[in-house]
């Protein structure tokens, strides 16, 4: 009989799990993962170690959020034991410094993160890596010191001299199951003194991806573009509500039968329950509602609103997007005022914007729903765990296809 290979990994910059869950389902473990933000972390923990016994945890390292900065100034002894056990490195540094949506600021302390990330790798030497990040990664510096150069070659070139064949590029979710258009920067990394290793095998994992995505998905009952009413037809609120359980005052939308392939692949073990979690409509004034009917009844694109009708209408937000039924959404961000629901007049919910970014609604999100001001620089609260995921059914696919590169 063939040995079963034991596939380990550790998730850094693991956010609510979206990697990690994707990962689990595809027949992975996880050793550890590191998590700077104890409210994204106490998702993470309630989902993955708590319900599903996902991670095995290192005896060393106690289970709760950690800095990487602190994991690899505390112990770098115990990483450096790691080498030959851990088989892969994934996830990636948090994304704003780099973000188009943002100033794409050089000097942002985020950006110095990878830094961080590339030290972890070299202490643990995994068999591979898979790096993500957003599509701005792919640019270039702005500033005199790298002109000309992109972010994403002076990762490459670190990770080359610390020994691995590394390959990146542009991949949008939404070709993969998932109802949203999120493109972000793939990178995968194999070491260089495993057998077979190369550029051309690093380059094949993304040949392979594409080759294995509609299988994948035929075996799933899903379709390769959902739609946002194909998400999200199940969920509107004039099909009744209750009050919110863990969050007083509010309102949470009870379930319609579901009525597409990918509402009864989200849905599973939750088919019997009244309302999903974390389902719970904001309280939005008589004028908002209003303004909002009329943006959807004016506008016939899913794209951000004219800056013309942004005046007339007294809106200061930079992004409003109305979805539209039959299309994908835009990228998810962290704000849940910038976008509009495709038939009501309001913005999505948590679990709304869950189901865009493909969490199955078994998933439970914690703590705070969103925060404001100076608080959003410190909290990660749940429209911001979902907002920073990596969609679990893309990671389920890559860590199939991170089995094969290694093993196949």
């Amino acid at each position: 009989m063939k040995k079963v290979q034991k596939k380990t990994y550790i998730d850094l910059f693991a956010g609510c799990g979206g990697l990690s869950l994707g990962l689990h389902n595809a027949g992975w473990k996880g050793l550890f993962a590191i998590e700077k933000s104890p409210q994204a972390f106490h998702t993470l923990a309630h989902n993955l170690i708590e319900k599903k016994k996902h991670f095995k945890w290192v005896n060393w390292l106690p289970k709760t959020e950690h800095d990487i900065n602190e994991v690899i100034a505390n112990y770098s002894g115990q990483l450096r034991k790691l080498q030959g056990k851990v088989t892969l490195i994934a996830g990636g540094p948090p994304c704003q410094g780099f973000s188009i949506a943002g100033r794409r600021d050089e000097n942002d302390e985020r950006n110095k993160l990878i830094e961080s990330y590339i030290k972890f790798v070299s202490l643990v030497k995994p068999d591979l890596i898979f790096f993500e990040n957003v599509k701005g990664f792919t640019m270039e510096f702005r500033n005199n010191v790298a002109k000309g150069k992109k972010y994403s070659q002076v990762v490459t070139s670190k990770l080359t001299e610390e020994g691995y064949y590394v390959y990146g590029q542009l991949v949008n979710f939404g070709e993969y199951g998932v109802p949203q258009k999120r493109t972000r920067f793939i990178l995968v990394g194999i070491r260089n003194d495993i057998k077979g290793s190369s550029v051309e095998k690093a380059k094949s994992f993304f040949e392979k991806l594409e080759e294995n995505k509609f299988n994948f998905l035929q075996q799933k009952r899903l379709n390769a573009n959902p739609t946002v009413e194909e998400a999200l037809s199940d969920l509107i609120s004039s099909n009744g509500t209750v009050d919110t359980p863990d969050r007083k005052g509010f309102k949470s939308g009870v379930y319609k039968t579901a009525t597409s392939k990918y509402q009864y692949f989200v849905r599973g073990k939750t088919e019997k329950q009244l309302f999903p979690n974390s389902h719970s409509f904001a309280r939005q004034t008589c004028k908002v509602v209003e303004r909002l009917k009329y943006i959807l009844s004016v506008t016939n694109e899913c794209k951000n609103i004219s800056e013309e009708l942004k005046q007339r209408l007294d809106i200061h937000t930079q992004v409003l997007v109305p979805l539209k039924p039959n299309e994908q959404a835009p990228t998810l961000t962290s704000i849940p005022d910038d976008m509009i629901h495709y038939c009501e007049p309001r913005i999505l919910t948590v679990r709304e914007c869950a189901r865009l970014q493909s969490f199955p609604d078994d998933f439970e999100f914690l703590d705070k729903y969103t925060s404001g001001g100076k608080l959003r620089k410190q909290e990660i609260p749940r429209y911001t765990q979902i907002g920073n995921a990596i969609p679990p059914l893309f990671g389920e696919q890559a860590g199939l296809i991170l089995n094969w590169l290694r093993y196949g």
